[in-house]
């Protein structure tokens, strides 16, 4: 272990940037936030985008996501509340429930919709774009779905963390398995005034979204304030120290990163122009 990286593993993650969504719409008109994807943070490799939405309106939510293409890169869906029914052109269909996450390597190529499987009441959860390596963005698409009671909940106290991805410091393991791009995805209930501190892999990008209250974060000797919609990306370091003064809910997400170049277009994430080019001819040429 060289000296950078023994600094490192005394370090607590600080908070070095902080940002808020953009009001957005996407699919056929459904109203979100998108917190990663902006101009304001492009990209936090291997995450390309994140999405939040939450609505009890369905003006917001029923149009859905009609059939469209994907290529390249992963996408995550997790509910916290309301269900999502997925189809796909290759014979796939399911339906994601609250609680429950759907974690679909686009690879080569797949066409799929996401339309809400509700009329009214609350739809409320995220999507998250996470980047593939150049050597698996043409692999064959895959799917792993597990419901809400998949997804095993690890109780600390003043702490309950549903893992997703990823394997806790206390050894509980999220059902999301064999990623390609390696991946930690935490959803934390805090309780009242609860301290919470988790290990994350030095080498990782990671980034907290609270979801309700606030919570406090401590690293790099200061201390910095995270609110009920904002984002905030961590430096380096070996783990992350946060507290809460109420309730509050946050994910806390990690991802080993690409540093491959990276060329977007739409629903298509490739390495160079070129790629990307023949991912739209593929498309229009039937072969997805």
């Amino acid at each position: 272990m060289n000296v950078r990286q023994e600094t490192l593993l005394t370090r607590q993650r600080p908070v070095i940037r902080l940002v808020r969504g953009l009001e957005t719409s996407d699919g056929a008109g459904v109203r979100l936030t998108r917190m990663i994807g902006t101009p304001t943070l492009d990209m936090l490799d291997p995450f390309l985008m994140l999405d939040a939405f939450k609505s009890d309106d369905p003006e917001d939510y029923i149009a859905g996501f009609p059939s469209h293409p994907h290529r390249g890169f992963e996408t995550v869906t997790y509910l916290l509340a309301g269900k999502m029914r997925h189809k796909d052109n290759a014979g796939h269909a399911g339906v994601i429930e609250a609680g429950g996450v759907q974690w679909m390597s686009a690879g080569h190529g797949i066409i799929h919709s996401e339309m809400p499987e509700q009329e009214n009441g609350l739809l409320s959860g995220f999507q998250l774009w996470v980047n593939l390596p150049a050597s698996h963005k043409m692999m064959k698409p895959r799917y792993q779905e597990f419901g809400p009671a998949a997804i095993p909940v690890e109780t600390r106290e003043g702490a309950q963390i549903r893992v997703v991805a990823g394997t806790t410091s206390e050894g509980t393991k999220g059902p999301v398995r064999e990623l390609v791009t390696d991946v930690v995805y935490l959803d934390i209930a805090l309780t009242g005034t609860a301290q919470f501190s988790e290990p994350l892999p030095i080498n990782h990008n990671a980034f907290i979204h609270v979801v309700e209250g606030s919570v406090i974060v401590s690293g790099g000797g200061i201390t910095s304030r995270i609110n009920a919609g904002e984002l905030a990306v961590l430096g380096e370091g070996e783990r992350v120290e946060l507290r809460s003064e109420s309730d509050a809910r946050l994910l806390l997400l990690s991802g080993q990163p690409l540093r491959e170049p990276v060329a977007k277009g739409g629903p298509f994430v490739m390495n160079t122009q070129a790629e990307l080019q023949q991912a739209y001819l593929d498309y229009r040429s039937g072969k997805f």
